[in-house]
């Protein structure tokens, strides 16, 4: 739940003990806007605010999910001068995400790294409840290969965020989606035995 201005506080806290960290983003968007409705911190716009700060390793920066509508004719320009990979969804379509993740490893190494997963990484026909929906987006078995590819990396946090039931017209869908991938973040966090 919350949309994605939480995970802006929660990387400053991240940060100060651990130093920049990775990050494994799922999203329709980059969250990297510079201002939305005259305001600097919104939940477009924290992972701008999080690199100005000093609080990734941008080098080991992974969006995956990446589509929809922009009001910028480059709109992954900025991320890939961070030094962002920049997974297109379009480039996940009909494919095991799991070669993809065998790369991600790679690149997180075991420094910390958090997992940040927006709801709308995924397609509305799997979780409309949301509020900036987009189509054409991952399926609930490739959300579970990105968690689930993570097992085994130095996570110090994760999150999932913008899940917003009521606009889920089948009224339980998405809440039942987002409960299993926090479940499932849980299971990969250091330290936790899973059969």
């Amino acid at each position: 739940g919350g949309d994605h201005t939480i995970t802006y506080p929660i990387l400053q806290a991240l940060a100060a003990k651990h130093g920049p960290v990775g990050l494994v983003h799922v999203d329709a968007h980059t969250d990297t806007g510079d201002m939305a409705l005259g305001e600097k911190i919104y939940h477009g716009t924290p992972f701008r605010r999080c690199v100005e700060e000093g609080l990734l390793d941008c080098s080991r920066v992974a969006q995956i999910g990446i589509r929809g509508s922009s009001y910028d004719p480059d709109p992954y320009k900025y991320c890939r001068e961070q030094g962002f990979r920049v997974v297109l969804a379009e480039e996940c379509w009909m494919k095991s995400l799991e070669p993809l993740m065998r790369e991600v490893r790679a690149q997180m190494g075991d420094k910390p790294m958090y997992i940040s997963f927006d709801i709308d990484g995924l397609d509305p026909a799997y979780a409309p409840g949301t509020g900036t929906p987009e189509i054409a987006g991952l399926t609930p078995a490739q959300a579970l290969e990105i968690i689930r590819g993570c097992k085994g990396l130095n996570i110090v946090g994760c999150d999932l965020v913008e899940v917003a039931p009521m606009y889920d017209l089948s009224g339980d869908n998405t809440a039942l989606l987002g409960a299993n991938l926090l479940f499932e973040m849980l299971c990969v966090l250091p330290g936790v035995k899973t059969l």
